[in-house]
């Protein structure tokens, strides 16, 4: 798994992912998320765009990340997920615990609001 920082505001950073997140990918996440999370309001929209798999350790990244992101106040949302990924967050219950958009700037744009 690749991820980068490809957008980096003020108000929100974009993290784009490629690749798998698995358990052999997902400490280099958590090192980048942590990073991420060192803000007084972390506001982290995360490209799925290229990500092609991802198992329950990735998911596990999500969940913890986003507990201490809303305990600052702030907020991650998913954008550009592919089917798989989609489908994987509805059936473990993501979907109802995670904002999920087409695109990147929808997300951004839905967090101005």
């Amino acid at each position: 798994m690749q991820a980068t920082v490809i957008d980096d505001r003020p108000d929100v950073a974009v993290l784009r992912l490629s690749g798998e997140l698995d358990a052999d990918t997902a400490p280099k996440l958590h090192a980048l998320l942590a990073d991420l999370l060192d803000r007084p309001v972390p506001r982290i929209v995360v490209d799925l765009s290229d990500l092609k798999f991802c198992d329950s350790v990735g998911l596990s990244a999500f969940i913890v990340s986003k507990q201490v992101i809303s305990a600052r106040g702030g907020w991650l949302s998913f954008a550009g997920a592919n089917p798989f990924l989609t489908s994987l967050m509805g059936t473990v219950g993501l979907s109802r615990y995670f904002a999920i958009f087409p695109r990147v700037e929808d997300a951004i744009a839905a967090a101005n609001i």
